[in-house]
């Protein structure tokens, strides 16, 4: 069964379609997806491009190397836990801030 049951029928001209459908497909969304993100307040956001997902699972790696040398640092006591938590942090947070940046929807400002 649907989870929506009204139908909505909206005519385009040739040039609004093409809008719609060019927006749609850069955000990578059906135009139906794209229409109901702008209906509840928001702007769907182009789809990162191609290496973003590399660069994020390489921000991870990095990330879980530092752990990884901040165990053996920790078990030899060659590292300050508090100095080295920080980076890690900072670390999570640039990830973090870079997804938001580039895949989070924005909401409208204007009504």
């Amino acid at each position: 069964m649907r989870k929506r049951g009204i139908r909505v029928q909206v005519w385009l001209n040739k040039e609004e379609n093409t809008r719609l459908h060019t927006s749609a497909k850069k955000a990578g969304l059906s135009q139906e997806g794209y229409l109901r993100s702008l209906i509840n307040g928001y702007v769907p956001k182009e789809l990162p491009p191609l290496d973003y997902f590399a660069m994020t699972r390489e921000l991870h790696a990095i990330g879980g190397n530092l752990n990884q040398i901040a165990a053996k640092a920790n078990a030899t006591g060659h590292i300050d836990k508090t100095v080295f938590q920080y980076e890690a942090n900072r670390l999570r947070k640039a990830v973090q801030d870079i997804m938001e940046a580039v895949t989070a929807p924005e909401r409208r400002t204007n009504g």
